[in-house]
Parts: structure tokens; C-alpha cells; sequence
């Protein structure tokens, strides 16, 4: 396992601001509630995944520890030279009796300019160890950097797990891979609210305070994704 600091850059390729401009400007942003049932589904398997080995990824011990939860079920990264990543994922928030709130819908997008080639998959979970660390999230278009100290834990081929523990950053993100890619690692990302994704799945008026503060809004579908998160 490698525990890697996150740089962060405030260059945003061209290409990476169109592309991605287009796709969160498509009607998908309408599409059924049955498109984040298929989100929230694929986040339960990831926690479910990433748990299952701890000599894997110490996840679990940073889960119990945490404020709140970002799951990123398929976080998808690839360029030549150009680099980009995106994915829709979920964020989740511990109440005062330890039960997680409802999911709250979100696309983490990132873009970078530097010497790399190649695509990848990740499965992502980030642990949000502060209480700064989840009011910064909901915010709106929220950027990772700035006051917040984040370090990412990767397993990947190759990598041997490390049993050691440290809890001294606002955020852990801790990632399991598929494919190869040579890079740098989220830099200049940003998390964007899926206003109409949230309503779609829940109701109108659905925003992420409202869903993971407020507690206002519920799904039974995201029973099993919030069972799955000690």
C-alpha cells in the first residue's frame, strides 16, 4: 500500500472542461430514478468489496473513525498526454447515533496536463474524518485542496498493504484499481451536486443537506448501501 499526498493543480485542460461540460449538461441529468438505484448499487458493492479483505486496504478502521462517506463506484480515468477522470458516487453522513444518512448524489470530475498515457478504473471510498471535512463537501462545487489534508491509500498490482494506521488527515481516499495508468492523481478535482439526480430519487426540495443533515428525505432502496458501512 502506498500512502500518496494529493497535488492539486488550478490548470484545467481545455478539452476536459467541454468534455465533461457536455456530459453534465446532457439529459442525463433527468434520467430515472432507476439510474441512481444502479449508482447506489454499485456503491454497496465497492464498500462491500473494499471491506471484505482488510490485510487489503485498513479501510474499515478509517470507516468507523469517520464523519461521513464518499463513494466513487467506477471512477473512470484516461488520456494521452491530456489527462481526465469522472464518476457519479454518493455521499453519506454519520448522525449523532452513529446510524449513516441517506445518499446524497454527486460527479467527481478532475483534469490534468502532464506526461501520461493509458486508462483505469478505480473503485474509490473517501473517509471524511472531520466535521470540516464533510461541511466543506457540501458545498457547492467543492474542491479538494485548500485547508483540508488529504492523503490517498492505493492498492494496486504490484503494491503490498501496509497494517499501519494514522488518522492526522481530513480526508482518506482510499482506491482499488483496474488498468494500467501513468500520472498524476487528482488534480484539480471538483465535486458537483446532482441537484436533479437528488430529486429524482427522492422527491422535490431533495438537496444534499436536506438528505444527509436534515435527514428529511429516505429511499428503502439504499437500505443495503447504508447496512453495508460500519
Amino acid at each position: 500500500m502506498q500512502v500518496l499526498p494529493i497535488t492539486f493543480s488550478k490548470r484545467f485542460a481545455v478539452f476536459f472542461l467541454f468534455a465533461f461540460g457536455l456530459v453534465l449538461a446532457q439529459p442525463s441529468d433527468l434520467l430515472a430514478a432507476s439510474d441512481q438505484e444502479e449508482v447506489v448499487t454499485k456503491s454497496a458493492f465497492t464498500a462491500e468489496g473494499l471491506l471484505a479483505d482488510p490485510d487489503d486496504l485498513p479501510i474499515e478502521d478509517y470507516i468507523k473513525r469517520a464523519k461521513g462517506v464518499l463513494i466513487i463506484p467506477s471512477l473512470i480515468k484516461g488520456g494521452f498526454i491530456l489527462g481526465a477522470e469522472g464518476g457519479n458516487g454518493v455521499l453519506m453522513v454519520r448522525g449523532s447515533d452513529g446510524t449513516w444518512s441517506n445518499p446524497a448524489f454527486y460527479t467527481l470530475v478532475a483534469g490534468s496536463i502532464g506526461l501520461q498515457i493509458g486508462g483505469q478504473v478505480s473503485e474509490v471510498i473517501f473517509t471524511l474524518m472531520s466535521d470540516a471535512a464533510v461541511k466543506a463537501m457540501l458545498e457547492d462545487e467543492f474542491k479538494f485542496g485548500g485547508d483540508l489534508s488529504v492523503a490517498v491509500l492505493h492498492k494496486g498490482a504490484g503494491v503490498e498493504a501496509s497494517s499501519s494506521t494514522a488518522f492526522d488527515a481530513d480526508i482518506y481516499a482510499f482506491s482499488k484499481s483496474v488498468g494500467l495508468f501513468g500520472g498524476g492523481s487528482l488534480e484539480g478535482a471538483k465535486l458537483i451536486t446532482r441537484e436533479a439526480w437528488n430529486e429524482g430519487y427522492y422527491g422535490d426540495g431533495a438537496t444534499p443537506e436536506s438528505i444527509v443533515l436534515d435527514r428529511r428525505f429516505s429511499n428503502p432502496q439504499s437500505d443495503r448501501l447504508r447496512n453495508s458501512i460500519p
